[in-house]
């Protein structure tokens, strides 16, 4: 087995020698530094790659503060505030963190800011409100009892994620950094000639770990140093004058705060997308991807390769967009909490490798008492391990103060273990990919192909009550024997392509995930019905195809055989019958585990089945449409039991349940991924627990076998033919 290579490990200046210790224990080839942290220069010797954090936007508070009109900004908008007479004055900043944010008054409020009656979303007039500087209030005249709102600009004085650095790690001296605009024209120059002196003043680094180009997203703290609007894909914090008034000449028309601030969502992933908005992102996914090139041309021009961190001021760059690989980097590297932020990184396209940033990171929050950072290394591992079988990373590597793990007890034996299973996968796996199913898999989203893996996460990776019956989906799949790909509401229009066989569509009603008023477009929808009836599958959780129109709720009732009952229908009785026995549940025991499900939904039609019910209302169904099949979830969370019902109710809607076994294991928790060039099969203990699990290969029992808790097995493909 390989005993080196592929692995990252953080150091600091007060590590030296125990990071050369670990660097040899644990066979790693690459060395970095973190935030917070420093490069000794006494690793720079080091037979290893040497990667530096390096930010374009901030750990130059001397320029920054020499230009404050170059500061980054970002829309905000005010609290909701209600007039009891004829004038009302709103102060900007009541709620925000004023060590954070700072009213723009440099630049025009009456050209860039936007005040709202938000009782008739009518634009109140300019003439009719003025800001008082010295207050920091708006005196607007208003119609009483109506409610309203400003939309204004403010620079970003304390960088957000350093500030998140700062709170999160008590750090009592560290200067405020501030971050400045690298897209106005004299703070890009400044940037690019500080970057050429830096490679030259360090010539033993090998990587240069950009974090990021050139936008942070959207993280915003509230007066008492809390996260108030935490979106790791909004783009409030992507804004300015400069970049507005070329947005207008490209667009051609006139741009609204309201495309940012969006009623006081900003845009978040859950929203529809406007064309407004999304002719916002375009525009930046082009500049940005223009400048970052210049910049990792730089690197280049200095022999040394360029790292984008997936994460900090990332917005713009869209790794799934269409101008991702323009910018020529090396690498990418990415937090990893899950088999959806792994494949996140890992699906990337247009780099030379991929790195992923195993959890936990080493900083005081988890690694104290009370804390939990061996468990949460075996439960990062499991999640990952089964998707990294289907996309591997390239690489992997930790970040945070390496002291606080080598002090923890047992910590570098978990991580040893995790590196020793990551580079035995890539061994036996020789670079080829696991067998997948002979079909693919769409997921459907008003977003389409642009967020792919990065769906149904604020900030990915963590756990949210409203979301997580939904990003189960994505999690199952990221594991599955599915080529996955994410579709849009156009790719429907323009045609569905031969070789999808199953189309995912989940979510709340209207939001993007969903799809919102897509649904009451009669092209998509008699599409799709076609799809399905030529033989195709379709598959529902939660409240899919939903938009109250025409007397149904969900648009695709017919096809998913359940409708939700939104209390017009209450007077016409409705006859549900549960019955279990069908090819989906075949491998379950006991309860389903819907989540947060979904409420009175009931099955209508005339060629459906209830599978599991809740009283009177259904929360699984199948439902045969002509040649295809449609399956209604009421919600699906992760787990190793949701995973396999998942995957049997793909293989249903795609009327190919005898290709199931073709490879295949019994237990529901345990999975395997197939190597046929390799002659190699790697079965998974997705559980802390023992478990008996019998291997199927080409239909046939090939091997009973006893695994061990979170054993990976490897066993002789070609021997059991």
């Amino acid at each position: 087995m390989e005993q080196s290579g592929r692995l990252t490990l953080p150091t600091d200046v007060d590590m030296v020698d125990e990071t050369i210790r670990l660097k040899e224990l644990l066979g790693a080839d690459a060395l970095r530094d973190c935030d917070g942290t420093t490069f000794p220069d006494a690793l720079l010797s080091q037979d290893a790659k040497k990667y530096a954090t390096y930010y374009t936007t901030r750990k130059d508070n001397e320029w920054a503060e020499a230009n404050p009109d170059e500061v980054q900004q970002e829309y905000l908008i005010s609290d909701r505030v209600t007039a009891r007479g004829e004038t009302l004055r709103i102060e900007l900043m009541k709620g925000f963190h004023r060590e954070q944010l700072k009213v723009n008054t440099i630049h025009d409020p009456k050209r860039w800011w936007e005040v709202i009656d938000r009782t008739t979303g009518e634009v109140v007039p300019t003439d009719q409100w003025d800001y008082d500087e010295a207050t920091g209030e708006v005196e607007i005249q208003t119609v009483p009892y109506h409610q309203y709102t400003v939309s204004f600009l403010a620079f970003l004085i304390w960088d957000p994620v350093h500030m998140f650095n700062f709170i999160t790690n008590d750090w009592k001296d560290a200067p405020h950094q501030i971050t400045f605009d690298v897209r106005l024209p004299k703070t890009q120059q400044h940037v690019k000639e500080k970057l050429k002196k830096w490679c030259e003043d360090n010539p033993e680094i090998n990587v240069v770990r950009f974090t990021t180009f050139f936008h942070q997203f959207t993280l915003t703290f509230d007066d008492q140093k809390r996260e108030k609007f935490v979106d790791w894909f909004g783009y409030s914090a992507s804004v300015s004058p400069y970049i507005l008034e070329q947005f207008e000449k490209w667009a051609g028309y006139k741009f609204r705060p309201e495309f940012i601030v969006d009623q006081g969502y900003h845009n978040s992933i859950f929203r529809v997308p406007s064309k407004e908005f999304r002719d916002y992102i375009e525009f930046q996914q082009i500049e940005v991807s223009k400048l970052a090139k210049e910049i990792v041309d730089i690197v280049h021009s200095y022999g040394k390769e360029a790292m984008m961190f997936v994460g900090d001021h990332w917005i713009g760059t869209e790794p799934f967009g269409k101008y991702f690989a323009n910018i020529g980097l090396d690498a990418v590297v990415g937090s990893v909490g899950d088999g959806v932020t792994m494949r996140m990184v890992s699906d990337i396209k247009g780099v030379k490798y991929t790195e992923g940033r195993l959890l936990p990171y080493f900083f005081p929050d988890v690694f104290c008492e009370g804390g939990d950072p061996i468990g949460e290394a075996k439960e990062n591992w499991l999640k990952v391990r089964r998707s990294i079988l289907r996309s591997p990373l390239d690489r992997i590597g930790y970040g945070g103060y390496l002291k606080l793990a080598a002090q923890w007890d047992g910590f570098i034996d978990a991580i040893k273990f995790v590196v020793g299973e990551f580079r035995l996968i890539h061994e036996n796996m020789q670079g080829e990919s696991a067998y997948t199913a002979p079909f693919k898999v769409a997921v459907l989203s008003a977003w389409g192909p642009l967020r792919g893996w990065m769906s149904y996460q604020v900030h990915h990776s963590i756990w949210h009550r409203e979301i997580y019956s939904y990003n189960g989906v994505l999690e199952c799949l990221s594991g599955m024997p599915f080529d996955v790909e994410f579709i849009g509401f156009d790719d429907i229009k323009n045609g569905i392509s031969d070789d999808i066989k199953v189309i995912i569509n989940f979510g709340d009603a209207e939001t993007a995930f969903s799809g919102g008023e897509n649904w009451i477009d009669a092209e998509v929808v008699t599409k799709i019905r076609e799809f399905v009836d030529n033989g195709g599958g379709f598959i529902g959780v939660g409240e899919p195809t939903a938009y109250q129109f025409e007397g149904r709720y969900f648009q695709l009732s017919d096809v998913l055989g359940v409708d939700r009952e939104m209390m017009y229908s209450l007077s016409t009785d409705k006859y549900n019958e549960l019955n279990p026995n069908h090819f989906i549940l075949e491998d379950i025991e006991g309860e389903v585990d819907f989540g947060e499900g979904m409420s009175r939904i009931y099955a209508q039609g005339e060629d459906y089945q209830i599978l599991s019910m809740d009283g009177e209302y259904s929360q699984l169904v199948v439902n045969d449409y002509g040649k295809g099949h449609g399956v209604y979830f009421a919600g699906l969370p992760y787990s190793p039991q949701n995973c396999r019902i998942l995957m049997r109710a793909i293989y249903y809607a795609a009327g190919m349940e005898e290709e199931m076994k073709k490879f295949y294991v019994t237990d529901v928790d345990t999975e395997l991924a197939v190597f046929e060039k390799t002659g190699k099969i790697a079965v998974i203990n997705n559980s802390k627990e023992a478990k008996r699990t019998d291997l199927y290969v080409n239909g046939e029992l090939a091997e009973k076998l006893e695994l061990e808790p979170m054993e990976m097995r490897w066993v002789d493909y070609n021997a059991n033919i």
